[in-house]
């Protein structure tokens, strides 16, 4: 465990404390609705952790590089941008997907574009966002976030 999530639980711990101290009741219920919470996310989560583990199996992440090291940079960043847009993935998973595609010598432009698309463009959630802010909202962010995604991973691809 890294240093960061160290001091995050502590924090959480200390401020679990204070809480149980300044109410006792409302602190257990609360920790009881969290539990409830992560039962209900739990089955999601391990269905996310094993389509991730069964994509890589089939598709390991070297085949993925050499695919992606065939292809023009530019065309390798916006298919893994589109891929991005159309893929639901937590990012708790994501980035530990996308190090491991690095990792097999994918190039840092790509992987940013997939990484950025994936976390800021919805289109599988599309549906939601247009009913919950309206078709002209839901569109313009989605397109402003692929665009800055693209622009975002040639950054990277200069800064790296």
């Amino acid at each position: 465990m890294d240093l960061f999530t160290i001091i995050i639980w502590i924090v959480t711990a200390i401020f679990l404390i204070f809480s149980f101290k300044k109410d006792k009741k409302s602190t257990k219920g609360a920790a009881k609705k969290a539990l409830k919470m992560g039962k209900g996310m739990a089955s999601g989560l391990i269905v996310t952790i094993l389509l991730i583990g069964l994509i890589l199996a089939y598709l390991p992440p070297d085949k993925i590089a050499q695919f992606v090291a065939e292809k023009n940079l530019m065309l390798s960043t916006f298919a893994a941008a589109i891929f991005g847009t159309i893929t639901i993935i937590p990012a708790f998973v994501a980035f530990p997907l996308v190090g491991t595609l690095v990792d097999a010598s994918i190039s840092i432009v790509p992987a940013v574009a997939f990484l950025t698309t994936l976390t800021m463009v919805g289109i599988v959630t599309f549906p939601i966002e247009r009913k919950a802010f309206g078709t002209k909202f839901a569109l313009t962010r989605n397109v402003l976030s692929f665009v800055f995604a693209i622009i975002i991973s040639l950054i990277m691809g200069v800064i790296l």
